[in-house]
């Protein structure tokens, strides 16, 4: 019966997927108007392939949703009410650099989120 039971709690262990794991890194970046940042972004995996990220720059926080598929990783974020769309590309040394912007504006802003 022991036996039985402790097989029962490995195999529930080894069915329960090991996510909820967050990566910290600095942010930096330039706005829409060419000026620069900096700050940190935090992201916490969800699933293999989802995740919630949460950047803070400039005394502001914005919180989104995140997914990567193969070397491209894309996020959709609210800023101060306003919906922003970032997407990078995942270099070999862990950092992440891409192209954001805001709905309603012009541009696009840069940012490179390296691993801290």
């Amino acid at each position: 019966m022991r036996r039985l039971a402790i097989f029962a709690a490995a195999l529930i262990a080894s069915a329960v997927p090991v996510f909820a794991q967050e990566f910290n890194y600095t942010a930096v970046g330039t706005n829409l108007d060419g000026s620069t940042y900096r700050g940190t972004a935090r992201i916490v995996w969800i699933s293999d392939s989802t995740c919630a990220i949460e950047w803070t720059t400039g005394g502001a926080t914005s919180t989104g949703i995140c997914m990567r598929n193969g070397p491209a990783f894309s996020a959709a974020y609210s800023l101060q009410g306003a919906i922003g769309l970032v997407v990078y590309q995942i270099l070999d040394d862990g950092s992440l650099e891409g192209l954001w912007t805001i709905a309603g504006m012009n541009g696009a802003g840069t940012e490179v989120l390296t691993p801290q």
